[in-house]
């Protein structure tokens, strides 16, 4: 006698001691019940087991071995070097071997903004304009330049995927050709309470969030971009955010490098303003590239400086890496290591109330995107300017918010 999805789901649930989602899912009918029935089956417990049991251990203090990491100033290469890098570049570029992927699963909450952070107006000159928009610029100055059209992917959540397509079909895609723009979405895991149990929703299914930019390997991979990438012969793949009005996602100096220091990944870095700034920053952990978080780095070691004075520890990651499409395909078959944030979550009760919370109550899972370098023996870093390189739009108001990134996009497009 065939088992039905309904007594699957409570079977799995029961094992897992799930007993308050079991409650809710025996108190449904309909589609409601087979909807949820249908989540809980499709659901990991042997990796949601394994999260929560992280996310309750005592840290664990792993001695790191903290090194100096190499970077290469671009603006102090000889002439004869950023010549060589460029051409490098350029050449792959014009080969129609080089793609964009731009990571756009967020939300514009924090910036007061209702709707994917890409549709954020940001009121730069000559007249505002979406980020979406002014990343679009930035690709189309780089077709002008090469006479060609770059390959453009942006990766969506869950949560704005049909948002986001919409708003690039109402503006006509912003002129860019729309058979060179491809969409995917970004993976999800379920919220768990501090207590292990799951999180329901307001439409009673399980409360899911995105899996964090480091999970984009795997999503390249599991969507078919991987693939598509094989097929149009692309060689070299830029990665990088959405909330960078200064992003620059074909800079052929970076390319260059990468490939002549024959490394499988590069990364532009730039100089931290202080040792207390608040980035991660490039370093060697245990002998292999790392991005350590300021809360990481020890008070004595953030203040060393070299020979020069510059800052040992002082290359902040700012979202802007190349990958060689092989570099890509072997990481998206790797699992990366999920770090655990407290959250604040509103949730169904097992009475069907719905529950608004103001202190953090549950554990969300998120991978990073820079701990991949920990699986090569060296990436390039160049070292960009703040000034040419670095808007970003993270917060409403004071630092790395509209008015900063709108007042650095003006100054470097208009006041040069």
């Amino acid at each position: 006698m065939e088992v039905s999805n309904l007594q699957k789901a409570k079977r799995i649930l029961e094992e897992n001691r799930q007993l308050n989602i079991l409650k809710m899912l025996e108190k449904l009918t309909g589609d409601k019940q087979d909807r949820l029935a249908n989540q809980i089956i499709d659901l990991d417990f042997e990796q949601l087991n394994r999260l929560y049991n992280m996310a309750k251990a005592k840290p664990e203090i792993l001695e790191k071995k903290i090194e100096h990491i190499k970077y290469v100033d671009k603006n102090k290469l000889s002439e004869e070097d950023k010549n060589t890098y460029t051409q490098i570049g350029e050449k792959i570029i014009k080969n129609n071997e080089y793609a964009v992927v731009t990571m756009a699963g967020g939300q514009g909450t924090r910036l007061g903004h209702n709707g994917p952070k890409g549709t954020f107006m940001l009121d730069v000159k000559p007249e505002p304009k979406p980020l979406f928009q002014i990343l679009k610029e930035n690709l189309e100055r780089a077709n002008k330049k090469y006479g060609i059209t770059l390959q453009w992917y942006i990766m969506t959540s869950t949560e704005n995927d049909a948002e986001t397509e919409q708003f690039f079909k109402e503006n006509n895609y912003f002129g860019y050709p729309k058979e060179a723009i491809k969409f995917f979405k970004q993976g999800n895991l379920p919220l768990l309470f501090t207590n292990g149990d799951l999180v329901l929703d307001k439409d009673y299914t399980i409360k899911e969030a995105a899996d964090g930019n480091g999970c984009i390997y795997k999503a390249m991979r599991k969507n078919g971009i991987l693939d598509d990438m094989k097929n149009k012969n692309i060689k070299w793949v830029f990665i990088g955010a959405v909330d960078n009005a200064l992003l620059n996602m074909v800079d052929p100096v970076l390319l260059g490098l990468t490939v002549a220091q024959k490394h499988q990944a590069g990364s532009k870095s730039i100089a931290k303003n202080s040792p207390t700034e608040k980035v991660g920053v490039f370093c060697k952990a245990n002998n292999v590239p790392s991005v350590i978080e300021y809360s990481e780095l020890p008070k004595e070691m953030s203040e060393m400086r070299d020979e020069n004075g510059e800052l040992l520890y002082g290359e902040a990651h700012i979202m802007c890496n190349v990958f060689s499409l092989e570099a890509l395909d072997k990481i998206s078959q790797v699992d990366l290591a999920y770090h655990v944030a407290n959250k604040k979550t509103n949730y169904m009760n097992e009475n069907g109330e719905f529950i608004e919370v103001t202190e953090p109550n549950a554990y969300k899972f998120e991978a990073f995107i820079f701990d991949a370098f920990n699986y090569f023996d060296e990436i390039s870093i160049l070292r960009g300017k703040r000034e040419h390189d670095f808007a970003p739009v993270k917060n409403k108001d004071g630092n790395d918010s509209p008015n900063t990134a709108k007042e650095l996009y003006n100054n470097y497009w208009y006041n040069k």
